[in-house]
């Protein structure tokens, strides 16, 4: 497999993670101790803890963003596209995205951590930004 194969890999390990390790615990722990049924879980309401909320955004920002380097990495795939630059991005948007995420969950949410968090964003889309273009050019030429 390729870096970007590598990292798209592990980018859907992560997201997995975030849900199982964050939402599933706690969501599972409040049903174990009886704090809450199965059904009390609603996708369109506000409750639980606010990193509890913090993490199912931070979740969701993965399920949003794996889609967009899936297909970024399947395109360099089929097109035979590879090298030094792809690779470097990919671990980079990983690295990115995975302190985005962290950030996300571990820290209360002020303008600076928020700025923070913005940051890595930006990073994980110039990333993707740069590896679409790159993949597209050498694909076309």
């Amino acid at each position: 497999m390729t870096i970007p194969q590598w990292v798209l890999l592990g980018f859907a390990g992560w997201t997995l993670a975030v849900l199982a390790g964050t939402v599933g615990v706690y969501r599972l722990s409040n049903i174990a101790f009886g704090r809450a049924g199965f059904g009390a879980w609603r996708a369109d309401g506000n409750q639980g803890a606010d990193w509890y909320r913090r993490a199912m955004r931070a979740h969701m920002n993965c399920v949003e963003n794996l889609p967009v380097l899936a297909a970024i990495v399947l395109c360099a795939t089929e097109a035979g596209v590879a090298g030094p630059l792809l690779d470097g991005l990919s671990l980079t948007l990983l690295g990115a995205r995975v302190l985005q995420t962290s950030t996300h969950i571990a820290f209360e949410q002020t303008d600076r951590v928020t700025a923070v968090r913005f940051t890595f964003f930006s990073v994980q889309l110039l990333c993707m930004v740069i590896m679409g273009v790159s993949v597209a050019m050498a694909a076309s030429g």
